[in-house]
């Protein structure tokens, strides 16, 4: 007679989508670390290959590959691969912006501030994707490094990614969203860190300092408190992640301590 150690189980695969833009084709919207946070970003999720993943798979755009069209091809190929029994994380790092009509925009390699519609990709394209992945989703936004990256008084707003997260969150949708920073907040980025602070954090969480209970098992709530901690830690309080779960979602483990 089978005891319950000896049923099989299938471990869930791991898709990973990183982008992460540092050099724009508009050399005036620069930044110093979001390329490298991509990167980052996967190798951490890569160490998780034969832990709680069978498998770790992971697309990464940096710089002059992180077009709008390849983002757009990355978002479509991690919904198609991604089944009921898997989990998708989707990291973004660089500049994000408020759209004319208020809505938020994350900015491809290839953005021309004097064709925002056709340059920069909307939340919609963003949403769309996330909402329709048939497994367990998580997004990471670290997209606040800069203010007005438009030029123009109608825009000098920070993006507005409490909207991204509420929206993504609902009920319906059934994603949980990690962001670097609240709306009226810049994300910083600094030499003594390598990285992002919400990314430097995040990658450290995974790595094993967000397993708060010592058993090897790290939840989106450990990861959530942890981020939550250590951002403020290193922006000395200038800097608030927030973390959004739906309430219909549980908490479950995103990575295991080796």
């Amino acid at each position: 007679m089978a005891t319950p150690t000896d049923e099989f189980t299938v471990k869930p695969k791991l898709y990973v989508l990183a982008v992460g833009i540092s050099k724009y084709a508009d050399g005036s919207i620069a930044l110093t670390y979001p390329a490298k946070d991509a990167r980052d970003f996967a190798v951490a999720a890569v160490a998780q290959k034969g832990g709680l993943y069978r498998d770790v798979e992971t697309k990464i755009l940096t710089d002059a590959d992180a077009t709008k069209d390849n983002i757009e091809d990355g978002l479509d190929w991690i919904q198609r691969q991604t089944t009921s029994k898997d989990v998708a994380m989707i990291f973004l790092s660089g500049h994000g912006a408020n759209n004319t009509d208020g809505t938020y925009l994350f900015i491809p390699e290839n953005f021309n501030r004097d064709h925002i519609k056709s340059t920069g990709l909307p939340f919609s394209d963003i949403k769309n994707t996330v909402a329709a992945i048939a497994g367990k989703a998580i997004f990471f936004i670290d997209s606040c490094h800069a203010g007005n990256v438009m030029g123009t008084a109608r825009t000098r707003a920070l993006p507005d990614v409490n909207a991204v997260v509420n929206e993504l969150s609902s009920t319906e949708n059934g994603v949980v969203v990690f962001t670097a920073s609240t709306s009226n907040q810049l994300a910083e980025e600094d030499d003594k860190w390598g990285n992002g602070a919400f990314t430097k954090a995040v990658v450290e969480g995974l790595a094993g300092k967000a397993d708060y209970l010592h058993n090897g098992r790290i939840t989106v709530n450990m990861l959530d408190l942890y981020v939550s901690e250590r951002v403020k830690e290193l922006t000395n309080g200038a800097q608030t992640p927030t973390t959004t779960k739906p309430p219909t979602v549980p908490d479950f483990p995103i990575a295991v301590v080796r």
